[in-house]
C-alpha cells in the first residue's frame, strides 16, 4: 500500500519520499494531526493553474459578452415582490 499522508516530522526526514510520491499522487503532511499542506507534482501545479485561469473570466468579459442591440427577453412567469417606498 502506498502511503499518502504523512507526519511533517517524517516528511522532514523522507523528503525525497515524499517528492517521489507526489509524482504519482498528491501528499497531504499533517501537523498536530491536521492537514497542513499538499505536496503535489509540478506537471499537476501547472495543469491546476491553467484550469484555474481559464474557467475565470473577469466581470468586464462577462459585461462584454451580454447581447447587443434589440434584444427581448422572456418575462419570467410569478408573483410580483411587494415593494415599500
Amino acid at each position: 500500500m502506498r502511503r499518502s499522508s504523512w507526519s511533517i516530522q517524517d516528511a522532514k526526514n523522507s523528503f525525497s519520499a515524499v517528492v517521489e510520491a507526489a509524482r504519482r499522487a498528491p501528499q497531504t503532511v499533517t501537523k498536530h494531526g491536521k492537514p497542513a499542506v499538499v505536496v503535489v507534482a509540478a506537471d499537476e501545479y501547472d495543469r491546476l493553474r491553467r484550469q484555474d485561469r481559464g474557467d475565470a473570466t473577469s466581470f468586464k468579459q462577462h459585461l462584454l459578452a451580454f447581447p447587443k442591440g434589440d434584444v427581448e427577453f422572456p418575462r419570467l412567469d410569478g408573483p410580483l415582490r411587494e415593494v415599500d417606498l
